[in-house]
């Protein structure tokens, strides 16, 4: 499996922009579909984002579209999630994760993906 570390978090005000990014391990990255998912305190675990192996196909939650752009650095094994007009509901636990299953497509449902990162926070504050 990849080792997935996710950075970039941190507090920003309400309509600020932050880069999330998940740096991977070993040779095989390509192989993977990556996804980006949240967690608020309370509440499950749900979908943002998901890029297929090539980058050539990506989804977004409808929360997050046109908000945030998920993109991928193959030769620097990382994925990126690029997070603008934040609001203060976009606060959570950003997750990283490797699909490896469905890489030629865009995985939306977390029980599919092998990897996990350990999450990295984000705050919107109003």
């Amino acid at each position: 499996q990849v080792q997935l570390v996710e950075s970039g978090g941190g507090l920003v005000q309400a309509g600020g922009s932050l880069r999330l990014s998940c740096a991977a391990s070993g040779p095989t990255f390509k192989n993977y579909a990556m996804g980006w998912f949240r967690q608020d305190p309370g509440k499950e675990r749900e979908f943002v984002a998901a890029i297929s192996w090539s980058g050539g196909s990506t989804y977004y939650a409808d929360t997050v579209k046109g908000r945030f752009t998920i993109s991928r650095d193959n030769a620097k094994i990382t994925v990126y999630l690029q997070m603008n007009s934040l609001k203060p509901e976009d606060t959570a636990v950003y997750y990283c994760a490797a699909n490896k299953i469905y890489r030629g497509s865009v995985p939306k449902i977390q029980g599919s993906y092998d990897s996990w990162g350990q999450g990295t926070q984000v705050t919107v504050s109003s």
